[in-house]
């Protein structure tokens, strides 16, 4: 049986001084009433699951039936006969063979056990800290193993055992075994294959290849802390692993020839390309990719300044680059200003004007 303590703990930030209040996860072996307890910054389902692992782990094996409350974590709409689980909850249900039946909606009696426990760890947990200043809820949460400990270890009044003696004794035995593969909390999203053959993950900010066959198509994809997998009609297509921050996670098998192309872009590919037709160009692309600017952005800048370059007479464009790298004008948009308003025919007028003096 689970629940979460109606008062909160809080610890104090190192750094910015501040006071953050923490949630406390409480668990119980009903016929034992051996206690688990432990501290995580929210209700949400990542943190909810993360204290069951972690209560399992320490149990060393998982029950037959785990009784939540209706909380938004676990449980989308509550019915007295057949309430619905949200997706993650029934992925951890059926990683560890566990049904999961919450209890009814303001019947307490439901998961007594826990109820109890709850009120007993507020005098033997929550009482002996009190005075205890924390500043991370890795500190609570030692603090809580120790204090549960004792707790457990507490002789019940007018019985001969303690809590852990009875679980040790009668009740872990009866326990399933845990899987060998640990519990991840998957993630699910629906997205359509892009024309460059990659689907955008919003919650990283990042671009995943597949292969270009699925261009166009819907792809569910499902992807853990580590993993992302990418799934059209059922069947596996990619898989990748997890990276933040904006980017392309890219496998060249993915690409079809003419994407290839794009897949071998470097800094040193276009001025190189650059130099096959002008030095001043390729000085003004070397200065472009001393920005700060993500590659792909840098890269459009430069295919485009290459298709300028072919419409255009080659001194006169010679010209403009120079002026370009002297007035540090990188976009393409203000390059091509320059070439309307022929501005750079002013430096050149100065330069003349310098060497007939000189």
């Amino acid at each position: 049986m689970v629940d979460f303590a109606g008062d909160l703990v809080t610890y104090i930030d190192r750094e910015t001084g501040e006071v953050i209040q923490a949630q406390v996860f409480v668990a119980c072996l009903p016929y034992s009433d051996y206690t688990f307890i432990m501290a995580v910054p929210s209700q949400k389902t990542d943190d909810f699951l993360h204290a069951l692992v972690c209560c399992l782990n320490h149990l060393g094996g998982s029950p037959k039936i785990i009784v939540p409350d209706n909380l938004k974590a676990a449980v989308i709409k509550a019915d007295r006969y057949e309430p619905e689980l949200n997706r993650l909850m029934d992925d951890f249900a059926n990683h560890y063979g566990i049904a999961v039946i919450p209890a009814r909606s303001f019947k307490p009696k439901d998961k007594a056990a826990v109820e109890n426990e709850v009120k007993i760890i507020y005098r033997r947990v929550y009482a002996k800290l009190r005075h205890h200043t924390f500043f991370s809820i890795d500190e609570i949460n030692q603090a809580f193993a120790e204090k549960t400990r004792e707790h457990n270890q507490t002789r019940q009044q007018q019985k001969d055992y303690c809590r852990e003696e009875k679980f040790l004794a009668e009740e872990k035995p009866l326990l399933k075994e845990l899987p060998k593969e640990a519990f991840q909390v998957k993630y699910y999203a629906n997205l359509k294959i892009a024309i460059n053959n990659h689907v955008y993950l919003a919650r990283d900010k990042r671009y995943y290849s597949a292969p270009y066959q699925y261009i166009g198509q819907q792809a569910d994809i499902i992807y853990t802390r580590s993993l992302v997998r990418i799934y059209v009609r059922g069947e596996c297509v990619a898989t990748h692993k997890r990276s933040a921050g904006f980017g392309y996670t890219t496998l060249k098998e993915h690409m079809s020839s003419s994407h290839n192309f794009y897949q071998s872009r470097s800094p040193e590919f276009y001025i190189r390309q650059a130099g096959k037709y002008s030095d001043a160009l390729a000085e003004l692309f070397t200065a472009i990719f001393k920005g700060l600017e993500v590659p792909e952005i840098m890269y459009k800048r430069c295919d485009g300044l290459l298709a300028l370059q072919r419409r255009t007479d080659p001194v006169t464009f010679e010209n403009v680059c120079r002026y370009a790298l002297k007035n540090h004008i990188l976009t393409l948009k203000s390059i091509k200003r320059v070439i309307d308003n022929k501005s750079y025919l002013h430096d050149m007028w100065q330069e003349d004007n310098q060497d007939n003096i000189n």
